[in-house]
């Protein structure tokens, strides 16, 4: 008997659903919500009365791409955490119905380990154990992988995440939100080694990036008030040597995790997962190292419903289901430590 689960994604500003049968993908439909671009940011309330309007449409274009039919839905996934509230609750409010009135399980999934496991969605799949560098907006982690419900954070930032420093020196350069992207675009045509800024070396194997986004304020001041013109003169050359710091802060710790944990089977998740620069210069220090490194599919760095209804999907298999009263959970604790 064929096993459909249908995934709900609603935990920051993408609204997201996905059909996974038997194990595999076979649509993933996400709506963005560019009202968030005129004030540089995800506004909560703005968020989630999005998600409120785009939530039936896109789980009616899910289940069309996927030619799969309601009724033939087995259960029902839907990210219970980490995320925004009010996003969640429009995402855990509208499975909870679907359960409830379908008379299906409800799974609820932890955002961050569906980002992990977002990695063996594709073929080639690692095999565990593997270690996941996990960078986005809201997170910066090392993750050893067991198993599909086994996990042990052995690093994480101690302030900001590493999206975010991406994000808040884009709007220091008087870049659109999301920034991110492109400070990857503009670092293409730039020299990552013209300008010099702080690579945080901890002893332990935890992040830290809000001297670096210090470093780059008071770069930009001192040189803005003797030109000008310095940013838009400079700015690709910036933009590179920006990202430039903060790769190469995320592999300095990334290769003494491998040596630590003694694992050569190397992961990305999440959205920074997406950086061009990030990408190749991991590849590159794998070449060096002989590490085996896997890189997800673009459509799963982003949040996306894939990896929830993937997540879930595995789960449905040991019949780890999730009760109706559940909550969701903004500050969901995603790991062991």
């Amino acid at each position: 008997m064929d096993i459909a689960i249908l995934g709900i994604e609603s935990s920051c500003d993408d609204t997201s659903a996905a059909v996974v049968l038997n194990g595999k993908v076979i649509s993933n439909v996400t709506a963005t919500q560019e009202i968030h671009e005129e004030y540089g940011g995800v506004i909560p309330e703005l968020a989630s009365r999005a998600h409120q309007k785009n939530i039936i449409p896109v789980i009616e274009k899910a289940l069309k791409e996927a030619s799969i039919k309601k009724k033939d839905i087995s259960a029902i996934g839907f990210t219970q955490g980490p995320g925004l509230m009010g996003s969640l609750l429009v995402g855990g409010s509208f499975a909870k119905a679907w359960a409830m009135a379908k008379n299906i399980p409800l799974i609820g999934v932890d955002h961050m380990k569906a980002h992990v496991l977002a990695n063996l969605i594709d073929k080639p799949k690692p095999s565990f154990p593997f270690l996941c560098l996990t960078v986005s907006g809201g997170h910066t982690q090392l993750v050893v992988v067991n198993d599909y419900d086994d996990m042990r954070v052995i690093g994480q930032t101690r302030d900001d995440a590493v999206g975010e420093a991406f994000d808040k020196a884009a709007k220091m350069l008087g870049l659109p939100y999301p920034g991110g992207p492109l400070i990857d675009q503009h670092a293409k045509s730039g020299n990552p080694h013209a300008f010099e800024f702080p690579i945080v070396k901890l002893p332990d194997l935890d992040f830290s990036f809000s001297g670096v986004k210090t470093s780059l304020l008071y770069f930009l001041r001192e040189n803005t008030e003797k030109n000008k013109e310095f940013i838009a003169q400079n700015l690709n050359d910036i933009c590179a040597s920006f990202q430039h710091t903060l790769v190469q802060t995320l592999l300095h710790q990334l290769k003494r995790a491998v040596k630590k944990a003694e694992i050569k089977s190397i992961c990305l998740a999440g959205g920074v997962s997406a950086n061009s620069y990030l990408r190749s210069t991991l590849l590159s220090e794998a070449e060096k190292n002989k590490w085996e490194v896997f890189l997800p599919d673009f459509q799963y760095c982003t949040d996306n419903a894939g990896m929830i209804a993937f997540t879930a999907y595995h789960r449905f298999l040991k019949k780890n289901f999730t009760s109706l009263y559940v909550h969701s959970d903004p500050r969901l604790e995603s790991f062991s430590i």
